[in-house]
């Protein structure tokens, strides 16, 4: 069993400095960020589904997908052959789309309550769909993707110290500072290329 959790342990903290690298990354818009993400997802979902965190694990799977159509959003989605850029949408936008997260997630945990085994169905169905949802924003280079990492990251931080995957919750809590410096970095690239196209 000692052998079995330090397995597991070297197993997180590879895990974690794979997703440290995934956000440094993003933060700085290289899409190197991607394959980083890609590595890291496919190592914490064999962890999660260890801890009987089935949608946590689900959405690694998710992630490994979603880090190749990162990939190619930011390579090839721009127009006029120009890189994909950094923007905003309005808040009625994310009036709506803060309701389907929580709608789906509501879904999402009646079944996993009624139909399996499954533990912290609420918390791990709410942080799993918006990750989902979320994950989508960065893709598509939305400046306010950092501010919903911010509350996400808070709920993880929690979840996964219950859990006892104490590595992970202490990356959360730097994933939660790290997603600040995001928004603000992300911000003034925005104003910047904002203020460039103004000036054309």
């Amino acid at each position: 069993m000692t052998e079995i959790m330090r397995s597991l342990l070297s197993f997180e903290t590879l895990a974690v400095v794979l997703a440290l690298t995934y956000v440094w990354l993003a933060i700085r818009q290289s899409i190197w960020c991607w394959p980083a993400a890609a590595l890291s997802a496919s190592i914490y979902a064999v962890l999660f589904l260890e801890g009987r965190l089935l949608m946590e694990a689900g959405l690694q799977v998710f992630y490994v997908f979603m880090a190749g159509y990162g990939m190619w959003q930011w390579r090839f989605a721009g127009t006029n052959a120009q890189t994909l850029t950094i923007s905003s949408k309005p808040l009625g936008w994310h009036a709506g789309f803060i309701f389907g997260i929580l709608l789906v997630s509501a879904m999402a945990a009646w079944l996993l309550a009624t139909f399996t085994q499954a533990e912290a169905v609420v918390l791990d169905s709410l942080t799993t769909i918006a990750s989902l949802a979320v994950t989508w924003m960065v893709a598509k280079k939305l400046v306010e993707n950092w501010w919903y990492w911010v509350v996400i990251d808070a709920v993880y931080v929690y979840l996964f110290a219950s859990k006892g995957y104490w590595l992970t919750s202490c990356l959360y809590a730097l994933f939660l500072i790290m997603a600040i410096y995001g928004y603000k970095t992300w911000r003034l690239e925005m104003t910047r290329m904002q203020a460039q196209g103004a000036s054309k």
